[in-house]
């Protein structure tokens, strides 16, 4: 390590590894117990003293029986040299985080699915152990990994496949696939056990999900072939106002699990396996460089990646 001295003359070259060999120096009174101490030979240190001496222009330390002492120059610097050492480790050394220190906001895409599975079982965890920190939703738009690199947001969760090479990422959770009705809908008298055939979930109206910028249809991708059969009555980009469409209708509605248990409890619907054709997908969360070494960003994936292992997705209901 070297910085560049102007000491009036001509412009030298200081490395500043001496000042760390002075200040041993200064501690031990010792060429020997300098080098134990510092890991190098007694010759190094040797060598290192007699620059010193030619750079501060002062012997620094001085012979006296089988001691060394230090000049009057020596003791000048020492105290000096002491903060210099103690400020150069505080900026080299990583501070110690807790998460009580998090006082900023997270900017985080996530659709109102993402929100119920993966942000709102964790925020009792993130108000006890960070009151500070504050989460914002944003909806999902075609160019949100773009605002992750450039900073205006700080995690994506995601359903879809992540490119790795534009993101980090962290896998989630499996999720499944279901379908609610109303209760005394003749799906639900006549398939509470085992997926519902697609000849029978094909034959009633459908409320369409799709999400994003551009917006996606998972439903309608995984029919295939058989994907202009379904009939959609109403289509919407989130999951809460759809169960409002089918209290008083025959449509049924196609969501992820999670979400569908949720509205089953709460509005007394029936709650159904889906056909086998309409597979499930992984969830992830998903953030960028600039972040991967943010202590703050990386308790905080930590927490929803501990939550969303913690909930059994075949077991999952809501408190009351």
């Amino acid at each position: 390590m070297q910085a560049t001295l102007n000491r009036g003359g001509p412009i030298k070259h200081f490395d500043l590894n001496l000042l760390v060999v002075l200040h041993m120096l200064l501690q031990t009174r010792s060429v020997s117990r300098a080098a134990q101490q510092l890991g190098i030979s007694q010759p190094t240190v040797s060598r290192a003293l007699s620059e010193l001496r030619r750079q501060v222009g002062d012997p620094l330390l001085v012979r006296s029986g089988a001691a060394m002492t230090p000049t009057s120059r020596a003791v000048e610097l020492a105290r000096p040299l002491e903060k210099w050492l103690a400020l150069t480790s505080s900026v080299l050394e990583p501070a110690r985080f807790t998460p009580d220190q998090i006082k900023r906001v997270f900017r985080i895409a996530a659709t109102d699915y993402g929100v119920l599975s993966v942000i709102a079982p964790v925020l009792p965890t993130i108000r006890h152990y960070a009151p500070d920190c504050r989460i914002e939703i944003t909806p999902f738009t075609s160019d949100m990994v773009r605002k992750c690199a450039a900073g205006h947001l700080d995690l994506i969760v995601y359903g879809f496949a992540p490119d790795l090479s534009a993101t980090h990422s962290r896998h989630l959770f499996r999720e499944s696939q279901s379908v609610i009705v109303r209760a005394d809908h003749p799906l639900a008298r006549h398939h509470q056990d085992g997926p519902v055939p697609l000849d029978d979930y094909l034959r009633w109206p459908h409320i369409g999900i799709s999400i994003g910028d551009p917006a996606v249809d998972h439903v309608h991708q995984c029919l295939g072939d058989r994907a202009d059969e379904r009939r959609v009555v109403a289509r919407l980009p989130y999951f809460y106002a759809a169960s409002d469409l089918i209290g008083t209708s025959d449509a049924i509605l196609t969501i992820p699990t999670r979400a569908a248990r949720q509205f089953a409890t709460a509005q007394h619907f029936a709650c159904l396996d889906a056909p086998a054709e309409i597979g499930g997908f992984d969830y992830w969360v998903l953030w960028h460089e600039h972040s991967a070494r943010d202590p703050a960003t990386l308790w905080l994936i930590e927490q929803l990646s501990l939550s969303s292992a913690a909930i059994d997705a075949d077991r999952w209901v809501v408190q009351s």
